[in-house]
């Protein structure tokens, strides 16, 4: 199934982005938030022709191959956003693991089981237990898409699905490895590490009900899966899983975080001792040129010193401005990693897996 989105584009006068501010690795950033170093900050929005065509944009998967920026709003061109950093939190799983799959219906495809999100969203416009209310204001706003306040985690984005098949066509190894699923929404790319041996796996997402309602319950329904490999090369088909007892099996190599970037990497240092990935998974996260100061520093301060970034991304975001050539002349003016494509896909819209190590290690 393929979409078309239209971006809109809310962005104060002067509000050019540049690649700033990549500090010392050793530098400590007290209050650094995820968006614009300035005062103000670009409001991304996704509008949805094919609303008007009656496409059911609540499905799990989401395909953007033609991004279309001409549509702008002017009534909202002036529109200023105060800046503010999300608290980055640690969620903790329910003693009782049956109740997180509560008021979920659980569906399957070949070896991956996961909750229907057109339920969750439906659920949370009724009654929001996060007090995030992403689902109303997505539908007020007609986006799937809101700058510092969603940040399109309950879709799983194409690109998503291009890494999972590197990991299998490549048999990358995960054997052992502490990993974080970078922006995870659903988690894919967690529980596929997870199956595949890691030795723990955190899962970070902006937004908590994201975390609490849809990666959670993803893990969790995977977790006791016999595929060891942890192969997954389809989108899930939407047929009906009767729910069965489940337990917590590899959850206990599981912790699960919501908030911006910047307070994130400050979260993890603070740790006893220091948290270090060797492996950073993420996926359709450079969409917004604004993030990658903190991005990077996430980067530098989180991997391990002999670690590895995997990177999906379109080539370029219409009508947003992110996507890879602006990302690597980032990553490079911070002279600290080299960064290296892994593959091309040339159809439609071009799409890129890159890694990141490194340069001293």
């Amino acid at each position: 199934m393929s979409f078309q989105f239209n971006f809109c584009i809310e962005e104060a006068e002067d509000s050019t982005v540049e690649c700033t501010g990549l500090s010392d690795p050793k530098e400590e950033k007290p209050e650094n938030s995820m968006h614009l170093s300035g005062d103000k900050e670009a409001q991304i929005k996704l509008s949805t022709k094919n609303k008007e065509k009656g496409i059911e944009l609540n499905s799990f998967f989401c395909n953007s191959d033609v991004l279309d920026g001409s549509n702008m709003s002017e009534d909202n061109k002036a529109e200023e956003k105060t800046v503010c950093c999300k608290p980055a939190i640690e969620h903790k799983m329910p003693q009782d693991v049956n109740k997180v799959l509560e008021n979920k219906i659980v569906e399957q495809s070949s070896d991956l089981q996961f909750v229907n999100v057109s339920v969750v969203e439906m659920t949370l416009s009724n009654e929001d237990l996060h007090g995030e209310n992403i689902v109303s204001k997505t539908v007020t706003a007609n986006s799937d898409l809101i700058s510092g306040v969603y940040e399109g985690g309950m879709k799983v984005w194409e690109c998503t699905f291009d890494l999972l098949r590197y990991f299998e066509d490549e048999d990358v190894s995960f054997k052992r490895k502490s990993v974080l699923d970078l922006g995870c929404g659903a988690g894919l790319l967690g529980i596929v590490a997870l199956r595949r041996k890691a030795r723990e796996v955190h899962f970070q997402d902006y937004n908590s009900t994201v975390i609490e309602e849809i990666t959670i319950p993803n893990v969790l329904v995977n977790c006791d899966s016999s595929d060891e490999n942890g192969n997954v090369t389809e989108e899930p088909s939407k047929k009906r899983l009767k729910k069965s007892e489940t337990h917590a099996g590899l959850l206990s190599k599981c912790r699960f975080f919501s908030g911006d970037w910047s307070n994130f990497t400050l979260l993890m240092q603070n740790q006893t001792p220091s948290v270090k990935y060797d492996i950073i998974l993420t996926s359709e996260t450079i969409y917004n040129p604004n993030y990658y100061d903190a991005l990077h520093d996430l980067f530098q301060h989180l991997l391990a010193d002999n670690g590895t970034i995997y990177l999906a991304s379109k080539s370029h975001y219409f009508g947003v401005g992110g996507g890879v050539l602006l990302f690597e002349t980032c990553i490079k003016k911070g002279n600290r990693f080299d960064i290296n494509t892994l593959k091309t896909h040339d159809d439609g819209l071009q799409r890129m897996l890159l890694s990141l190590s490194f340069k001293d290690r």
